[in-house]
């Protein structure tokens, strides 16, 4: 059975018909030719397809394109402004914390999120005072990063970049 179903991605309403089994990873790489999100494994496990959806992470491969109609995507590719990367993007350049760059899309939307998250007020697991303010460590960067993997090892660059991306 298929459906319609209306996205805004990177800033750009987009129409398309899909299956109501496609995943939102599937429409948007097969469907409208994104190419920031990536297919890794397919079962929610590394990251490499995260987005922001409607302002928060999301894993794409898990998601059914028909649930999501009418929400707001914006990809790694969506963030620069023109020319101009977005701080985390070029805190990722900076900080070397991208190696074959596979999973780089996932990793970038992830750090964006995680910075909206604590600027939010939001605590993790790791969070020490749940009271206060959350302080953007090392420990609450890495527990907030664990669901984006990177084969290269490049986690010590990562860590480091989504720290000079806050500034």
């Amino acid at each position: 059975m298929d459906g319609e179903v209306e996205l805004r991605v990177d800033g750009r309403r987009r129409r398309l018909r899909v299956d109501t089994r496609t995943t939102l990873l599937d429409a948007l790489r097969d469907g409208l030719g994104a190419t920031a999100p990536k297919k890794g494994c397919d079962h929610g496990q590394c990251g490499a397809c995260t987005v922001l959806l409607d302002g928060r992470r999301a894993i794409t491969c898990l998601a059914l394109a028909v649930a999501h109609d009418g929400a707001d995507v914006t990809t790694a590719a969506g963030f620069a402004d023109g020319e101009r990367l977005h701080p985390v993007q070029e805190a990722f350049l900076e900080r070397d914390a991208l190696q074959c760059g596979f999973c780089t899309p996932g990793q970038v939307c992830s750090a964006i999120g995680v910075l909206d998250e604590v600027a939010a007020g939001h605590p993790s697991a790791v969070t020490a005072d749940l009271t206060g303010p959350v302080e953007l460590t090392d420990d609450e960067i890495r527990e907030r990063m664990s669901g984006n993997l990177c084969r290269c090892g490049a986690y010590v660059h990562i860590v480091a970049a989504v720290r000079d991306g806050a500034r």
